[in-house]
C-alpha cells in the first residue's frame, strides 16, 4: 500500500512540529504548514508549505498543491491556533474576532477544502486539535475556551454529516504542553487603572508557569499516531496531566457552583 499523505496546519513549531517529525519517522508523507515558510531557517525532515488558515486562497492553493503532487490526501491534522488572554471586558473586539477566525473559522475552511478529495477517495481522517480549556470557561481565558469548545461541538456535528463518505473525524484536546504558545498569544495588557489589574496579572503569571512546566509535546505526537492507527477513532481524546484530564470528569459530576469554587481556588481568585 502507498504511503499515507498527511497535512498538518501550524507545523513549524510546538505540537505541530513534534507530530510532523514523528509521523515522518513512521513513514508517512507529511506536509506541515506555516504562514511564512521562508522564515523557518531550521532544516526539517518534512515538507513545509505556505498556508494561513485565515486566508482561504492560501488554503485552497496548499491543498491543491499536495493533491497534484501526491494524488491523494489521507489525513488532516487541524493544529494551527492562537492563544488569547485577558478580561473579556477589556479584550479588544478585533482580537476576539481574530481568535475565532484562527481557531474556529480557519479549521472549518481547511476541512471544507479537503473533503472533496477525501470523498473522492472514499476515505480520510480529520483530527481537530482543541484544548482541555475548551471544556470549561476559564477566568481570563474565556475567549480561548470558547473557540476551542466551539471546535469540539462542530466536530461532533461534522462526524455525523460525513460518516456516509467513509471519512472519520475526531478531537484531541491537549492540556498544558511546553511550547511557545505563551509567547505567540495575544495578551490584553495589564492596565494600571484596571479593576482587573491584580487578579488578571496574577492569573497571567500562573498560566505562563503552567506552560513553562508543561508536558513534552512528544506525548501529543504519540497520541495522534495512536488515533491514526486506530480502526475506529473515538469522538474525543484528552492528552495531558492527570488532574487536567480529571477536571473534565469533575465538571460533569460536580454541581456548577462547587466546580466554579474549585476553579477560583485553583487560580487563587
Amino acid at each position: 500500500m502507498s504511503k499515507k499523505v498527511v497535512l498538518i496546519t501550524g507545523g513549524s513549531s510546538g505540537i505541530g512540529k513534534s507530530v510532523a517529525i514523528y509521523l515522518t519517522q513512521k513513514g508517512y508523507i507529511v506536509y506541515g504548514t506555516s504562514r511564512n515558510p521562508s522564515r523557518i531557517t531550521e532544516k526539517l525532515p518534512f515538507k513545509l508549505i505556505a498556508l494561513d488558515v485565515t486566508d482561504t486562497a492560501t488554503i485552497t492553493e496548499a491543498v491543491q498543491t499536495i493533491i497534484k503532487k501526491e494524488g491523494r490526501l489521507d489525513i488532516l491534522i487541524n493544529n494551527a491556533g492562537v492563544g488569547i488572554t485577558g478580561p473579556i471586558e477589556e479584550t479588544p473586539d478585533v482580537e476576539i474576532k481574530k481568535a475565532f477566525q484562527t481557531n474556529v473559522f480557519g479549521p472549518i475552511d481547511v476541512i471544507k477544502s479537503v473533503l472533496p478529495q477525501m470523498r473522492k477517495q472514499n476515505s480520510g481522517l480529520i483530527i481537530n486539535v482543541t484544548s482541555i480549556a475548551g471544556y470549561m470557561g476559564l477566568p481570563y481565558r474565556g475567549i480561548y475556551s470558547a473557540t476551542k469548545g466551539t471546535l469540539e461541538l462542530i466536530t461532533e456535528a461534522f462526524r455525523m454529516e460525513i460518516k456516509d463518505f467513509n471519512i472519520k473525524m475526531t478531537n484531541v484536546a491537549p492540556g498544558d504542553f511546553a511550547t511557545n504558545i505563551a509567547s505567540g498569544r495575544f495578551h490584553s495588557p495589564v492596565l494600571e487603572n484596571s479593576p482587573y489589574k491584580k487578579p488578571y496579572g496574577d492569573t497571567l503569571q500562573l498560566m505562563d508557569e503552567h506552560v513553562d512546566h508543561g508536558n513534552d509535546p512528544q506525548e501529543m505526537a504519540d497520541a495522534i499516531y495512536k488515533i491514526i492507527t486506530s480502526p475506529n477513532p473515538k469522538i474525543h481524546y484528552k492528552v495531558g496531566a492527570f488532574m487536567q484530564k480529571f477536571s473534565i470528569v469533575l465538571k460533569r459530576i460536580l454541581p456548577d457552583k462547587i466546580y466554579e469554587k474549585m476553579l477560583l481556588n485553583h487560580y487563587k481568585l
